[in-house]
């Protein structure tokens, strides 16, 4: 009997950090003196702000209608309004913006859009630690990856001078991540006019995913948010915005990571193609999640409120960290990047994480589960990624936990 044909691309495909988490965990039991807390997984958990529950509830007669993929015109005009109110940019809602169905879909998407399989060599680089769904899209594609490894003498700035010539000159598409996941790095303005040099010289595309970028830490208003990739095309004279294509969300921003709802913006003529390839796909927004998405978009208030309770929670556990390991406060972002002391399990990430589970009931993410082997190093090893999403009297219950654990190792006098 002949077996059922399958895409062999899907066989390079890696498991996803949480199930290689899960598999390594598979014979660990928690101690049960303490309530489960995990600080694993990216997932708001503040309430979602009653205006997006409110504009969806009252859309309902929306779902008599098939939605448009290009979205409604007071959608595209409500996010091309919160870009201009954001970075100071003037997008035409008609042709440089498309909802989409949260960024990680349109991350996905867009390598299946603008990667050519039958150049040889097709190449998507990527930052390293990196967000898995870049390498995913990458290999279902038909490209290989390479990865820049970031460097922690520059804040965990992913090392582009790590990318030879030659696999530039043969590269399609470069995921950059800013502010980054997992390491919470912005990039600067310096950076982005490296890579919009090395797109210029080899054509390829540039897909900024800045799902993070309004969550930060400094004083409110524009000189603490970090810098976007449309806004650093803008101040370098790139107002066509060629070969950029950025993604943002509603997930992070509004914590309605279960609405789905996010947008992309930029290069015109790759928005009109991915704006086809996404009306075969079948990637319309519902209507009732466009009307949210119109309300989340036009208000501010509660993103300021949003990043007020992140901003609180980082300045207490921060330090309360640092004291035991090496960590400090990121540039944005709700994740700290800490490093496991040295010596506690020789450093390693991943017994590190399976010890503070079995014996405090602390489930974190080892960072090399994050990355992959490159030029020599998995510049995930000895790290541990705390996403810090819960009310701030559990994310503070998980640190004093984790202080517990690492002083479990020192010396008694």
């Amino acid at each position: 009997m002949k077996t059922a044909p399958h895409n062999p691309l899907l066989d390079k495909l890696h498991p996803y950090p949480f199930e290689r988490l899960r598999a390594l965990n598979a014979g660990i039991k928690p101690n049960p003196a303490y309530r489960p807390i995990s600080l694993g997984i990216g997932e708001p958990k503040h309430p979602a702000p009653k205006l997006i529950e409110d504009a969806l509830m009252g859309a309902m007669k929306g779902l008599s209608g098939y939605p448009a993929t290009a979205g409604e015109p007071v959608l595209r005009e409500a996010i091309c309004a919160w870009l201009q109110r954001r970075y100071g940019l003037q997008l035409d809602p008609a042709s440089q913006v498309l909802p989409v169905n949260g960024s990680r879909e349109a991350l996905f998407a867009l390598a299946q859009t603008v990667i050519d399989p039958s150049r040889p060599g097709a190449t998507v680089v990527c930052p390293n630690p990196f967000y898995q769904i870049y390498e995913g899209a990458a290999l279902l594609a038909g490209a290989q990856t390479a990865f820049a490894n970031s460097d922690p003498a520059r804040n965990f700035a992913a090392n582009w001078s790590e990318i030879d010539e030659a696999t530039w000159g043969r590269t399609q598409l470069l995921y950059v991540c800013s502010p980054g996941n997992p390491t919470g790095a912005v990039m600067p303005l310096s950076e982005w006019q490296t890579l919009f040099e090395l797109s210029d010289r080899h054509g390829f595309v540039i897909a900024s995913d800045e799902c993070y970028s309004e969550i930060y830490f400094g004083e409110e208003g524009p000189q603490s948010a970090p810098l976007g990739g449309l806004e650093a095309a803008a101040q370098l004279g790139r107002a066509d915005f060629r070969n950029l294509i950025a993604f943002t969300s509603l997930s992070k921003r509004s914590n309605v990571p279960g609405l789905r709802s996010g947008f992309v913006a930029g290069d015109a003529s790759i928005i009109k193609r991915f704006l086809l390839y996404r009306t075969y796909h079948g990637s319309a927004m519902s209507p009732i999640v466009q009307a949210a998405s119109v309300a989340a978009w036009n208000d501010e208030a509660h993103v300021v409120a949003n990043r007020a309770e992140y901003r609180a929670k980082f300045a207490q556990i921060t330090p309360l960290l640092a004291a035991h390991m090496k960590v400090a406060l990121p540039d944005a972002g709700f994740y700290l990047w800490a490093e496991v002391p040295g010596h506690i399990h020789a450093g390693d990430d991943v017994a590190f994480s399976q010890g503070l589970l079995a014996q405090y009931n602390v489930a974190v993410l080892p960072g090399s589960l994050l990355a992959r082997h490159a030029h020599g190093i998995n510049p995930g090893a000895g790290r541990i990624r705390l996403a810090l999403v819960a009310e701030q009297s559990e994310c503070m219950e998980a640190a004093e936990r984790i202080a517990a654990y690492i002083q479990s190792f020192s010396p008694k006098v």
